[in-house]
This record gives C-alpha cells, structure tokens and sequence, in this order.
C-alpha cells in the first residue's frame, strides 16, 4: 500500500480545497412585489408566478 513521502502541509492542503465552496442559489427579484426569490418559484410574499396570481392572500 502506497504511504506519502512526506506529510501534506496545511496551506498545500486549503490550496487543493479552495474550490468546495457553497452554491449560492439563483435569486430574482419578483416582478410584481420587488422582493428576492428563488427563480422558476411562486412568491412567498405576493403569491405570483409569471405575472399571475397563484395563491390568495
């Protein structure tokens, strides 16, 4: 079984990890109300999608 040479340093260890990062997700603003939500979503503020209104508030 293959054991490294030498032990992998710390800054050689967070330079190979710099590209897990976390996604941040796709927000639009509504175009009826102007708040953030997520796209291809209903709006949780005004309760429109796509111009029409879906839920009652």
């Amino acid at each position: 079984m293959a054991v490294p040479f030498r032990r992998t340093s710390k800054t050689r260890k967070r330079l190979r990890r710099t590209h897990y990062k976390i996604a941040v997700p796709g927000m639009v603003k509504c175009s009826h109300c102007g708040e953030l939500k997520l796209s291809h979503r209903v709006c949780k503020e005004c309760g429109t999608y796509k111009g029409e209104e879906v839920i009652n508030k």
